[in-house]
């Protein structure tokens, strides 16, 4: 009896680490640090950095409000996910939609509680993030057009905490921050495109379903092609040391994505494409250790 209950038990924690994603929370978090060790506060010891309290509970703000993010979306996509991703979806309910609202208040409580210890601006910041993040789930989603585009805001919220924060208006910054904007843009413009089935249940009006695929490509062919701008720029007027072989390899990825694009049709090319951008967003976090190894391994050592 007591080894059935602890196997529930398990099977509902990896349900719920399932519909928080924490994976993905996981690399927003080692990308909010090497982002700050590496980039906007390169200039303090590494030690300052890491044992910094404000970052750290500016992080865990980040962390707990993103985990609360997909709990509600989770929680009214879960009709249009079981069209989309059954098998996950089947996993997701493993938790009933009452615990994962109770979890998702008390996220909410305490990424709010942890914001208080930074100051009232982060208090006011992370209120304000919550709330869209509500609004998106519950109506923004499913607006032609502006879905995509808060959805992308929304994922890149995270950084402009840390980029508030050190204060940091470098140039460059801007630059990076418009590349990998733009990478999430596309990623949410080719999810739309694999889950066509579930959103046309829910009356979705997403680009896909109202403009349709050929119209999709084109957009996404448009985005990739802007995205080659801030990559070059990046490559060629500022000194990025050896994170150059990573926009190289980017740019590789970007034109076999433009080709694999024209002959996609089936929801299993489409998940290729979304994987070919997640690539290039996850590899971008730890290429930052490429700016400058020799600085990384004497702060580190």
């Amino acid at each position: 009896m007591a080894a059935l209950m602890n196997k529930r038990f398990l099977l509902k924690l990896l349900s719920l680490f399932s519909v928080v994603r924490g994976y993905n929370i996981l690399i927003v978090i080692i990308a909010q640090y090497l982002t700050s060790a590496f980039i906007l506060a390169h200039e303090l010891p590494l030690r300052d950095i890491l044992f910094d309290d404000n970052l750290f509970f500016l992080i865990l703000s980040t962390a707990t409000v993103i985990a609360s993010g997909y709990i509600i979306n989770n929680f009214y996509d879960s009709e249009k996910d079981l069209i989309n991703r059954p098998k996950k979806t089947m996993l997701d309910r493993v938790v009933s939609q009452r615990t994962k609202l109770s979890v998702y208040f008390i996220l909410n409580f305490a990424a709010i509680f942890f914001a208080s210890y930074v100051s009232f601006r982060a208090v006011v910041f992370f209120s304000l993030y919550i709330f869209v993040i509500w609004f998106y789930s519950h109506r923004l989603k499913k607006i032609l057009f502006l879905g995509n585009l808060v959805a992308s805001i929304l994922t890149i919220g995270p950084f402009f905490a840390i980029f508030i924060y050190y204060k940091n208006f470098e140039t460059v910054i801007f630059i990076h921050a418009t590349f990998l904007y733009l990478m999430i843009v596309m990623r949410e413009l080719v999810k739309d495109l694999e889950n066509m089935q579930g959103d046309l249940v829910q009356n979705y009006r997403t680009i896909p379903l109202v403009y349709g695929e050929k119209w999709s490509k084109f957009f996404l062919s448009v985005l990739a092609v802007l995205a080659v701008v801030p990559l070059m720029l990046l490559s060629t007027r500022f000194e990025i040391g050896y994170m150059d072989y990573y926009f190289f390899a980017s740019l590789g990825l970007l034109v076999f994505f433009l080709l694999f694009l024209y002959f996609s049709r089936a929801k299993w090319q489409y998940l290729v494409l979304h994987n070919i951008l997640k690539l290039i967003i996850v590899a971008g976090v730890f290429s930052i250790l490429l700016i400058d190894p020799d600085e990384v391994l004497n702060r580190v050592f």
